[in-house]
């Protein structure tokens, strides 16, 4: 089977492209610096030829009589302008080399043939002085050939001057190689710093993967060191969030699974054992079986009901609307008043917007006055009402039974939970999660508190608009203002 190459990591993703960058940035450099000083060159070159054109007018002008031929000027001029270092000088007559310079201090040209041919050619053709750049096998040649001719002399002249290119760009090209070496080192050195420093940088994102790595089911504590206030430390704090709403998340689904298999198994353990003990022949022991199997499956219903309306609570499928406080409690009182046992009355009706979800407020309300109802001796009077202060809305069910001790309100709103212990009256036991559920999406929580002169009050609170939700809410902000009349 074949293997799977090894990706290239991000550190040395990172370092070549900025190896690349800085190797085409001191590339484009180089290559304009040496075409720039190469150009000065030639343009210092030229114009030094161009200079032999007047230089040769000068000497004309100097003889007090006009030269009597070509070759006498020629010898002259030959004999009288000394060639630099890298420079030639030669006289032509007739096509044939005729006259160097006598000097030692630039070199001779006289046996390049085929440069001779090329220059007495380009003046008889244009009868001008003529520049270019020949190839010869002393190297580049710029050169400058000017032709000569005296009346009442038949011979032609040429006189040539040339300068040896490679020997006068060779100050550039040590340059440029001077540079091509420090542009190398340069770029090892910021191959080895650059190793180091985004070793450095992308360390956060190595300990971010050694973290995902080291995360299980069973274990979600490992978070990462969000110190600074760069880019990698938001990205730190933001993935510790999002491990803290995980870690949330699957504890709430452990708790919901193990309640869930403890509740379930109390009624299949019943019916099993009814059924095993039950007597097909008499029919009275096969209808209490029945009627105490169908009485276990309607409550295994709607215990199933119930943590279905959980999760959807919890998973945030809200539908908001703007709604009116006042209008929202009278609905209630409504609903209520039909739930015998009870004297029910609406207290206060507070004059306020919200922006939330009407059926799941409506649901949190009256489960707390079915709750009110269930747990408190019957006959005895439960109010109603809302409120609305600088802290935000109130929606509250007071009740005058026996109250909930200080012990236990702590753990009233958990799952499957009940104040004194025991199924005293029916139910799943998860009316007051999904109400605590219900406030906490909406950016709230529910709380309980004594009823004066014995009882209990239940409260949903609602935030105020400049209050900041928390970061688990999904069911989208609630919104309060006062209204006009208000």
């Amino acid at each position: 089977m074949a293997r799977t190459p090894r990706p290239i990591s991000a550190r040395a993703r990172i370092l070549a492209a900025v190896l690349a960058v800085a190797c085409v940035g001191l590339a484009i450099v180089g290559s304009v610096t040496f075409l720039v000083q190469r150009e000065w060159v030639l343009r210092e070159i030229d114009d030094r030829l161009m200079t032999q054109v007047q230089v040769l007018e000068q000497i004309v002008d100097e003889i007090d009589e006009a030269p009597d031929s070509v070759e006498d000027f020629l010898r002259d001029a030959v004999a009288g302008l000394v060639p630099g270092a890298n420079e030639a000088s030669l006289a032509i007559i007739d096509g044939a080399p005729r006259f160097i310079p006598s000097t030692l201090s630039g070199f001779d040209i006289s046996d390049e043939q085929a440069f001779i041919d090329r220059v007495v050619a380009e003046t008889d053709a244009t009868g001008e002085p003529v520049t270019g750049t020949a190839v010869t096998d002393r190297g580049s040649l710029r050169y400058i050939a000017i032709p000569v001719t005296i009346e009442g002399d038949d011979e032609t002249g040429v006189y040539v001057r040339a300068v040896d290119l490679e020997a006068e760009l060779a100050p550039v090209s040590a340059a440029m190689t001077t540079y091509g070496i420090a542009a190398l080192v340069v770029l090892v050195a910021m191959g080895v710093v650059g190793w180091f420093v985004t070793g450095r940088l992308l360390s956060p994102i190595r300990h971010l993967r050694e973290t995902a790595d080291s995360i299980t089911l069973t274990d979600l504590s490992p978070r990462l060191s969000a110190e600074g206030n760069d880019d990698i430390a938001d990205l730190s704090r933001t993935v510790n969030s999002m491990l803290d709403r995980l870690e949330g998340s699957v504890d709430v689904q452990r708790q919901l699974l193990d309640d869930v298999r403890h509740e379930l198994k109390t009624p299949i353990t019943i019916v099993r054992g009814h059924l095993e003990l039950m007597d097909p022949a008499d029919i009275v022991d096969v209808q209490s079986a029945r009627a105490l199997g169908i009485a276990e499956l309607d409550r295994m219903t709607r215990l199933v009901e119930d943590i279905d309306v959980l999760a959807t609570v919890e998973g945030g499928s809200f539908a908001t609307d703007r709604l009116e406080l006042r209008g929202l409690t009278h609905r209630v009182g409504e609903l209520v008043s039909v739930i015998p046992g009870h004297r029910w009355s609406v207290e206060t009706a507070a004059r306020a917007q919200l922006v939330g979800d009407y059926d799941r407020l409506l649901q949190a309300w009256l489960q707390l006055a079915e709750n009110a109802a269930k747990y408190t001796p019957e006959g005895t009077p439960i109010e109603i009402g809302s409120g609305f202060d600088g802290d935000g809305a109130h929606l509250w069910v007071r009740d005058h039974g026996a109250g909930i001790p200080p012990a236990a309100r702590h753990r009233i709103f958990r799952r499957f939970d009940r104040a004194h212990g025991k199924r005293t009256v029916g139910g799943s036991g998860l009316g007051l999660a999904i109400v605590d559920a219900i406030a906490k999406a909406h950016g709230g929580h529910c709380g309980v508190t004594d009823t004066p002169g014995g009882g209990a009050t239940f409260t949903i609170h609602l935030p105020a608009a400049t209050t900041a939700f928390p970061a688990p809410v999904r069911a989208g902000d609630v919104v309060l203002q006062r209204d006009a009349a208000g």
